[in-house]
């Protein structure tokens, strides 16, 4: 397994119109178990995106897809700034996605 923390700012008031491009650009990645957004619960321009991949070529290969394409040109406007916080192999816990 292949884990990615990531915290991206949003510009000012954009974070909501962020949210919505992520999530419904990021539905159908093969190999992805687990992409979560979440608001920072102090600051309302932060998301966190959280992911869990079976295998970093997994991650990858989603780069090359039309939809995580297009999904990222729409969203590259509306981000001030990102940092991939962590790299993580994940092993388990509470909502951790089974294996197929």
């Amino acid at each position: 397994m292949y884990g990615l923390i990531a915290k991206l700012t949003a510009v000012t008031g954009k974070r909501d119109e962020l949210i919505q491009v992520l999530k419904e650009g990021t539905r159908n990645m093969p190999g992805c178990r687990s992409y979560i957004v979440a608001r920072d619960a102090v600051d309302e321009n932060i998301l966190w995106v959280t992911e869990i991949w079976d295998s970093e070529t997994s991650h990858d290969a989603s780069l090359s897809l039309p939809a995580v394409k297009d999904t990222m040109a729409q969203a590259k406007p509306l981000v001030a700034d990102f940092e991939k916080v962590a790299v993580t192999n994940p092993v388990g816990g509470l909502g951790f996605p089974s294996s197929p």
